[in-house]
């Protein structure tokens, strides 16, 4: 069952009084729910129990569901297809990755720069359709992109070697700052701070920007995108370090669910400031938060 001191009394939308984060007041009604993706809707292939039952009543209610991921091995498109084909109709234009963020954050920062993405194809096509220069000359590079990386070598570990150590003139980004993605069974893969540490570990340069959440560089960009207004949303997730820490910083209301990553022994262990105000043993118990339709008399 959930637990928060979030009520919820008639209406249309989600409501509740002030919980951990202080995000909701009384009465309040939630009208964009933002959703994490690897082990919050699904893990691997499959949904995961309650997902499109509970995305199903929030759009009857009214309610704006968007999906965002830190996982940048997929285009937005290739999430909007995926969630389809497990029967959660979505348009591409509501969902956003780390690849939005990163692509933003090189186009403005550094425009004109000659960057080494080390990703795999989605970032790569992502940078190039923007215009971005790819290069893998060591002494011509400007900047190195470590990021979630299946294809990760030791080729790629030294041309980023030799643009950060040995020429001294490259700067270390990395797409999201997650260690793991999520798998079915308990596992999981090494994401892109394992390849950022070893990039740091050989280099001694620290990575000076990194991109997804909790950053504020895609929360602007979904709240440009979608127009919501950070007290009136929901961050659904699984993790406190991105999804709950992203919820906080942006005053949103924080809502964990236990079916990826986080545990209760993990929450009982988290500061405050990445307690979130819901806790939800799977993700359809947040229906016990759902106002119902008012229906015209």
């Amino acid at each position: 069952m959930p637990t928060s001191p979030v009520g919820a009394p008639a209406g249309t939308g989600i409501s509740g009084d002030s919980g951990p984060g202080g995000t909701t007041g009384p009465g309040t009604d939630i009208t964009t729910a933002v959703f994490d993706l690897d082990g919050t809707i699904y893990l691997g292939d499959g949904l995961l129990p309650g997902a499109r039952r509970l995305i199903e009543t929030l759009r009857d209610t009214g309610v704006r569901t968007v999906f965002c991921s830190n996982n940048p091995t997929k285009s937005p498109t290739t999430y909007a297809d995926k969630l389809t084909g497990l029967g959660i109709p979505t348009e591409v234009d509501d969902v956003f990755t780390s690849l939005n963020s990163t692509v933003r954050w090189v186009t403005t920062t550094m425009p004109g720069a000659r960057v080494f993405p080390i990703g795999e194809q989605p970032l790569v096509d992502a940078l190039t359709r923007a215009g971005v220069e790819l290069c893998d000359d060591p002494a011509r590079i400007d900047l190195v992109i470590s990021s979630y990386d299946r294809t990760f070598d030791y080729r790629k570990l030294q041309i980023a070697f030799d643009a950060l150590w040995f020429h001294r003139r490259a700067r270390l980004v990395a797409t999201n700052p997650d260690r793991f993605c999520p798998f079915p069974g308990g596992r999981g893969e090494p994401d892109a701070a394992c390849i950022t540490a070893a990039i740091t570990a050989g280099t001694g340069v620290e990575c000076s920007a990194v991109f997804g959440k909790p950053e504020r560089g895609l929360f602007d960009i979904i709240a440009q995108a979608t127009g919501l207004d950070p007290a009136r949303t929901v961050m659904v997730g699984d993790r406190l370090s991105t999804d709950i820490s992203f919820a906080r910083r942006h005053d949103m209301t924080g809502v964990l669910v236990l079916t990826g990553e986080t545990d209760r022994t993990m929450l009982a262990a988290a500061p405050p400031e990445l307690r979130p105000d819901i806790v939800l043993d799977r993700i359809d118990d947040l229906l016990a938060f759902v106002r119902r339709p008012v229906e015209a008399s």
